[in-house]
């Protein structure tokens, strides 16, 4: 049996952010604490700049499901209203979007999808599952379920996809990933506040023999690994409620040691990168394009020159961290929606994402067009 992935779906937030307006609402609460630090003689926090998130992150702006109240130097915070229950969730809504777009680019129907994984940093609630939300809002078979191993999620979720295709589970499953990072990113911290946007995607895993695609990229190989750090955390939950001294601290939203996750994720990424390619017999020299998680342009390039033994091009190794800054999960699978088209059959190339956990997921794909999967005897 030869698994792939026939189709990518992308929900873009309508709301964009510039840099240059994130630190112009920043800064104006530096201004306004600073003033009132002043009257009690504690030491004034630091001003953020445009230039500084550019250099940091390679980032230039992001997208969000809100603006207004994010660029709100009273409140620096996403302004999302509370549903009842009868109507679809504003994650929900992101996957429908997303995963319409990969069902057509796969050519199938929410009727040939026999299971739906919701993978992604944060869920809006904690039952019903969101995925079984969507599942009955697309109108899709089987069974669907929620899962989390934060910004290494789309992977993982793609590696659970692939085994329950191969076993025999589901003919087709899709991956969803509705990312509102805004809703747990301290706008009022400096080292952070600029790292994360919004957004959701979807991709369509399923047997290539039964596949109405124009195009599928074999799934190769899939891997996996995790190493408990507490060096990106966040610790919101519904304990919150039994500890309200405690409900509005700090690492109740993303806290990160930076340099920490740097010196220490991007030596395990490019390892296991290295192995995997290794284990299904593909040299470094093969590979067309890396698609890694998008959460630091200097990161990235460190791992691919890691991993290729030279520096890699734009092209081996895109970006869209300057338009669509860390998506979490999503970053990856945007990098592969939107740089992939010109590659011809044949070609390899590499998804790959990391983050929290610390987790690390590989998958390794190569591009074949219609007709080329076996068919059944």
């Amino acid at each position: 049996m030869r698994i792939g992935i026939t189709g990518t779906g992308l929900f873009t937030p309508p709301h964009s952010i510039s840099n240059d307006e994130l630190v112009a609402a920043f800064n104006t609460w530096v201004d306004n604490e600073n003033a009132k630090r002043a009257q009690t003689g504690e030491k004034p926090l630091e001003k953020s700049s445009a230039e500084f998130i550019t250099s940091a992150s390679g980032i230039g702006r992001r997208y969000a499901m809100d603006r207004t109240g994010i660029l709100d130097p009273d409140l620096m915070r996403p302004q999302i209203a509370n549903r009842s229950n009868e109507m679809h969730s504003i994650q929900c809504e992101m996957a429908i979007a997303a995963a319409k777009e990969a069902m057509a680019q796969a050519g199938v129907s929410a009727g040939d999808i026999g299971a739906v994984i919701l993978a992604c940093s944060n869920q809006q609630r904690s039952y019903p599952a969101v995925a079984v939300e969507v599942q009955e809002a697309l109108g899709t078979k089987g069974f669907a379920f929620d899962m989390n191993v934060a910004c290494s999620s789309a992977t993982f979720g793609i590696n659970i996809a692939h085994d329950l295709v191969r076993a025999g589970s589901v003919e087709r499953a899709l991956v969803v990933s509705p990312e509102i990072c805004t809703g747990h990113l301290n706008f009022r911290d400096r080292e952070s506040h600029f790292i994360f946007g919004d957004a959701c995607t979807a991709v369509i895993v399923e047997d290539l023999e039964k596949s109405k695609a124009k195009e599928a990229w074999e799934i190769m190989g899939t891997r996996l690994a995790t190493k408990f750090s507490n060096n990106i955390r966040n610790n919101a939950g519904f304990l919150d409620r039994c500890d309200p001294e405690h409900r509005d601290d700090v690492d109740k939203l993303f806290v990160q040691r930076g340099r920490a996750v740097f010196k220490e994720v991007s030596p395990m990424v490019a390892d296991l990168i290295s192995t995997h390619l290794e284990s299904v017999g593909v040299a470094p020299t093969d590979i067309r394009r890396m698609w890694l998680h998008q959460a630091n342009g200097t990161m990235n390039q460190w791992i691919a020159r890691k991993v290729l033994g030279r520096d890699a091009t734009a092209t081996e190794s895109p970006s869209v961290l300057e338009e669509y800054a860390n998506t979490s999960s999503c970053g990856s699978i945007i990098t592969f929606h939107k740089h992939r088209a010109e590659l011809a059959e044949g070609d390899v190339g590499v998804i790959c994402s990391f983050g929290a956990g610390y987790s690390v997921g590989s998958v390794i794909v190569k591009k074949r067009i219609a007709g080329d999967a076996p068919q059944a005897a």
